[in-house]
């Protein structure tokens, strides 16, 4: 088995997010989070590293507790919990050495066109964590379990349909882990305002950070996009924009080793001074300062 998960710090995020990384035909792995301690402590990086992986990764704990991070938001997680991360964003384990459970990584093209459409695989927006009801549990434990047996190559089957088995019960998991609810859901479906509002701010963050400009491209006023993203996500139309143009600076300072300046202009800064005085205003750090920290480094490895 080839446990080759995410990319090593600094190295460069691929444009071509569907680069597969998963070492198996099947484009899946079920790893056990032994084998996950193992591999990166062979390649020294320790498993705290920020990664943006341009897979899925489902992790499920059968004891202990874990608290890994996705996109800088840390994740309580125990046993039945259920962490998805998706492709893009930046993932940190933290510390699993208290924690036995299993990994399960899966490239993007491997679930079947049906399963993304109706598990919304796609939703950059998703919940991270899922966790189920008691009955919920007991068929997700035995889903994986199902899963990990077959993954083992246990099933008996030619390669071929070794591979189909694989994919059809990884289509059963998905789809359970994603019609889950999780606590503080609010209960009711986004506005169709907010929905193209959202998904015209993850085409164009890096190219206008004015809600004017998405008023006029969408055909709505902006004050309307400001009740309904109020609504929707807590806070108003420009806070909305802003953070999501913080959270891909963040991705990229833990990420990569690209200087502020080039970060500045990737996300439409005129100059590499407004950028970090609105990153600093945002995140409470100057741009490098977040690097340093969340990489876990010294100021003088900065």
């Amino acid at each position: 088995m080839t446990v080759n998960i995410g990319h090593p710090a600094g190295q460069a995020i691929p444009e071509d997010t569907s680069a597969a990384s998963v070492g198996t035909p099947a484009g899946l792995e079920v790893v056990p989070l032994a084998a996950l301690r193992a591999a990166s402590h062979s390649r020294g990086s320790g498993v705290d590293v920020p990664q943006r992986p341009t897979c899925h990764h489902l992790l499920t704990l059968s004891s202990g507790t874990a608290r890994p991070a996705v996109d800088f938001t840390a994740y309580d997680v125990r046993p039945e919990t259920w962490l998805w991360a998706r492709p893009g964003q930046v993932l940190q384990w933290g510390d699993l050495t208290h924690a036995e459970g299993t990994l399960i990584v899966f490239e993007r093209d491997v679930p079947d066109p049906a399963t993304v459409r109706a598990a919304g695989l796609d939703d950059p927006h998703a919940r991270v964590l899922r966790i189920p009801e008691a009955e919920d549990a007991v068929s997700l434990r035995v889903a994986a379990d199902h899963l990990r047996h077959e993954f083992l190559g246990r099933g008996g089957l030619p390669a071929d349909a070794h591979t189909a088995v694989l994919r059809r019960l990884l289509d059963v998991l998905i789809l359970r882990v994603a019609h889950l609810g999780t606590p503080g859901d609010p209960g009711h479906e986004p506005s169709e305002t907010f929905l193209r509002f959202r998904g015209a701010v993850e085409r164009d963050f890096a190219r206008t950070r004015r809600v004017d400009d998405y008023a006029v491209a969408l055909g709505y006023s902006t004050r309307t996009l400001s009740r309904a993203t109020l609504d929707a996500a807590g806070v108003g139309a420009k806070e909305f924009v802003d953070r999501r143009v913080v959270l891909e600076a963040k991705r990229l300072l833990a990420h990569t080793d690209l200087p502020a300046a080039r970060i500045a202009g990737r996300l439409g800064f005129s100059s590499a001074t407004n950028f970090a005085k609105y990153f600093h205003q945002r995140a409470g750090q100057a741009p490098i300062a977040f690097r340093t920290t969340v990489r876990g480094e010294s100021p003088a490895g900065a």
